[in-house]
């Protein structure tokens, strides 16, 4: 989206009762930093050369935009997620991306290794294609996110992941508005409905490794009546508590999943849009509610773990205050912290600390970095095999021919 909203220049942790040390980690390790002043509102402009403010001791440089492969030209390439071939032959070599375009949409890979860049699967049936994973069993999952929008799988020649030999549509893992997607090594999927009422789902195959059957569960919160699951902005902070899955009628979610998550009266959220699983917690970012989600998957306990307004600051234009707002896409850390890009002007990156007290809520929120593009927004943050880099896209900018992708290195 590119909803336009006048941000301040600091970010004061104090306003939030935390002391610096409190507020914070030391800029060492794997991707540790000292926080970036503030969203730099000033200098916005669409006249950069670099696109990001980032923190001291890191670099940022450019792997491929649309003046060395334009796949549409014309118009935007819509770069949105990325993903790198996780496992088997030349593990890591291989970056992937989907392009969020309205038709004839496309995965695109960058060789880290050479450079080069081209388009491995394109359909003009696709549309709006966003979430992107790849699965601990090879393949690469990636999603439409628009209203009846399907799961694909692609199969990758096991000599060549560059390669795509077949690409199968997913439907038992559900129709709906897909983005964020995760797939665990036992073979469990989570997805997303990302609209306002949408829901969070879990796949689980009866074969690992096979989408083409099995079971989808809707999450509903067991503290809530009927009534009360459906979505309503004013009764965000109610959505917390123990939960269930809830299975599905699987003869609904093959054509209409949201129709199917009604007729249990699962639990519906503000936009839900990307999912990261970091050890037994799965994150969801809830974008229309300003916040971050924390699912324990051993519990079965929602929680609040990054709220604006609770542990970050609420985004206030009129006092020209950095804030928090609307949370979009996620990626685990080196370290394990969790990394949260907004989808908003002008869009930042937060590094939200661990739960130490087990409150439910991160102990700090810090932010890592901000976009001066006047129009555009940052998508698709992953980190893949080297802990030091951060994989990142520059979306829809204002600069032209610049909608591409950029790393983030810890010198």
């Amino acid at each position: 989206m590119r909803t336009r909203i006048l941000v301040g220049a600091t970010i004061c942790a104090t306003a939030l009762g935390l002391t610096p040390a409190a507020a914070g980690y030391a800029a060492n390790g794997p991707m540790g930093f000292d926080p970036i002043d503030g969203t730099p509102y000033a200098e916005a402009t669409a006249a950069w050369t670099e696109p990001f403010v980032i923190p001291e001791g890191y670099t940022q440089q450019l792997l491929v935009d649309e003046t060395t492969l334009d796949i549409y030209g014309g118009v935007d390439d819509l770069t949105d997620m990325n993903t790198v071939n996780e496992t088997g032959p030349k593990a890591g070599r291989y970056l992937y991306r989907t392009h969020e375009v309205g038709t004839n949409g496309s995965v695109s890979v960058i060789d880290l290794q050479t450079g080069e860049a081209k388009v491995i699967a394109q359909d003009l049936g696709w549309r709006r294609l966003d979430g992107l994973r790849w699965t601990p069993w090879g393949t690469l999952l990636f999603a439409e996110e628009t209203s009846r929008g399907r799961l694909f799988e692609a199969f990758l020649d096991p000599k060549d992941p560059t390669t795509v030999i077949k690409v199968e549509t997913r439907t038992e893992v559900g129709i709906m508005r897909h983005e964020g997607i995760e797939a665990l090594a036992d073979g469990t999927v989570f997805v997303i409905d990302e609209l306002n009422g949408g829901s969070i789902y879990k796949f689980v195959p009866t074969t690992r490794g096979d989408l083409s059957d099995g079971q989808l569960y809707a999450l509903k919160l067991t503290g809530l009546a009927d009534a009360a699951q459906t979505w309503n902005s004013a009764t965000v902070n109610a959505k917390v508590g123990a939960f269930e899955w809830v299975a599905l009628n699987m003869d609904q979610v093959v054509v209409d999943t949201d129709a199917a998550a009604n007729a249990v009266a699962a639990t519906e959220f503000g936009r839900p849009e990307d999912v990261e699983v970091i050890g037994s917690i799965l994150y969801v970012a809830n974008t229309t509610e300003d916040r971050v989600v924390a699912i324990d998957l051993n519990s079965n306990v929602l929680s609040s773990f990054v709220q604006a307004g609770n542990n970050v600051p609420l985004e206030n234009a009129a006092a020209g205050v950095t804030g928090f707002n609307n949370p979009d896409n996620l990626a685990q850390g080196p370290d394990g912290r969790l990394w949260i890009v907004e989808d908003n002007y002008l869009s930042d990156i937060w590094v939200a600390g661990r739960d130490t007290d087990h409150d439910g809520a991160a102990d700090s929120v810090e932010q890592f970095a901000s976009l001066k593009d006047t129009g555009a927004e940052i998508s698709g943050i992953y980190f893949g095999k080297d802990p030091k880099t951060l994989f990142l896209n520059v979306q829809h900018p204002d600069k032209a021919l610049a909608d591409g992708t950029w790393t983030i290195t810890q010198r």
